[in-house]
């Protein structure tokens, strides 16, 4: 389950991703909470905060994968991680100063989502500099659990933080633990690293990416299929918010409680799939139909405790199409293109987020969360049915112009 801990520099970039991804999640714990400070428990704000996160990488990340392809990924991901450093440092000292209003959230989160359009793809793509082919799915697997135990500490500490001190400290903290990741780049052993040859500028690079995810169909169908999951899970993380305090009239600890549920079954699913080698197809359609049963289940809870215990497979359900569908497409990849992938890929995965966030903040404050977080569980089932069959039709146009030229 652990195997890609016996090298050294994953093990020292594992660490120091536990701690800043505690930082990180508790930055999104206070950020959501502070959004509903400010404008009196707006769903339409809250979702509007999320999406703007979420928007940058529509635009740009097919560039930001292209990036990763063309410069040492170790640089970049220094740089990406030393500028959100200083964005949650001064969103920090706005908070703590008593003026921060809601559209400073905004910004800082539309500047955190243009820096991740590279960190992210880029962070993805030099996982198997550091491992290599055959622990690619562990060291998938377990930086999933990496963020996932931060999602169990992150959502908790912040929930007592913001109940003794408010949420502006948060952002401070955030941006310290920021530390431990620049640190292990910093110090790793370049010697046992393997990275790709990067790739020499050159026009249509975006094209000849786009070209090869639309011509194979193994990457197709798990990008596809992560872009319908994704759009209305991220829109279910950011509901836990709307539920807590609007349906169920909890405070900042128990909202705490909520996301730290959901985590501990996303961290269950995480070490789940680290014992696997290799996902197969049957587990990438499980992991969505459950994902989607779950999120649906989960908006109809008359309780607080009900809706507390469904969140936890909804997590392990979660994840589990997260890594497989990640780790089937790094593997379906060649190492000059991964970058690119990794880019289509989360564009994919982000696409989607900003109408599913702002779709569900509309249908809480227009009929009630719970309204909107059965409708995503419902769509996240169609959008399943929607990646078979679009992976097949678009697979079937693309190979149909090449077989006309072998056969002439």
């Amino acid at each position: 389950m652990f195997r890609s801990l016996k090298v050294f520099n994953y093990r020292l970039f594992a660490i120091g991703s536990v701690i800043s991804n505690v930082g990180g999640w508790m930055q999104r714990t206070a950020q959501d909470w502070l959004v509903l400070d400010l404008t009196n428990g707006s769903g339409v704000a809250l979702g509007t905060a999320t999406a703007l996160q979420f928007a940058p990488m529509v635009i740009f990340g097919m560039f930001g994968g292209m990036m990763a392809d063309r410069y040492p990924k170790r640089q970049l991901l220094i740089v990406a991680q030393a500028l959100m450093a200083v964005l949650a440092l001064a969103m920090g000292v706005l908070a703590i100063t008593g003026t921060a209003q809601v559209w400073h959230v905004y910004v800082m989160a539309l500047v955190l989502g243009v820096i991740s359009c590279a960190e992210v793809p880029t962070r993805q793509a030099f996982v198997v500099e550091m491992v290599g082919r055959r622990d690619l799915p562990n060291a998938i697997a377990l930086n999933a659990s990496s963020f996932n135990l931060a999602r169990v500490v992150g959502p908790a500490v912040a929930g007592l933080l913001m109940f003794a001190m408010d949420a502006g400290p948060i952002f401070l903290l955030n941006a310290l633990t920021f530390a431990g990741v620049i640190s292990s780049l910093v110090f790793m052993r370049k010697a046992e690293l393997n990275p790709a040859e990067p790739v020499p500028r050159a026009k249509g690079q975006l094209r000849e990416g786009l070209r090869y995810v639309l011509a194979n169909e193994a990457l197709l169908f798990p990008v596809l299929l992560i872009g319908f999951v994704s759009m209305f899970a991220q829109a279910f993380m950011t509901s836990i918010a709307l539920m807590a305090r609007e349906v169920f009239g909890s405070g900042a600890s128990s909202f705490g409680l909520a996301s730290t549920m959901f985590a501990v079954g996303a961290l269950g699913g995480a070490l789940l799939a680290a014992r696997r080698t290799r996902p197969s197809r049957k587990l990438l359609y499980g992991g969505a139909v459950s994902f989607g049963v779950a999120t649906a289940v989960a908006g109809l809870m008359p309780s607080y405790a009900l809706y507390l215990a469904v969140l936890v497979p909804a997590g392990v359900a979660l994840i589990t199409v997260n890594t497989a569908a990640n780790a089937t497409v790094q593997l379906a990849t060649s190492p000059e293109m991964r970058g690119r992938v990794m880019g289509i890929y989360f564009l994919a995965f982000t696409a989607g987020a900003p109408v599913g966030a702002w779709m569900l903040g509309w249908l809480s404050e227009l009929a009630s969360p719970r309204v909107g977080v059965v409708l995503a569980g419902s769509l996240v089932l169609v959008g399943t049915g929607l990646a078979v069959l679009l992976s097949k039709i678009i697979g079937a146009r693309v190979h149909r112009p090449a077989l006309a030229a072998v056969g002439a």
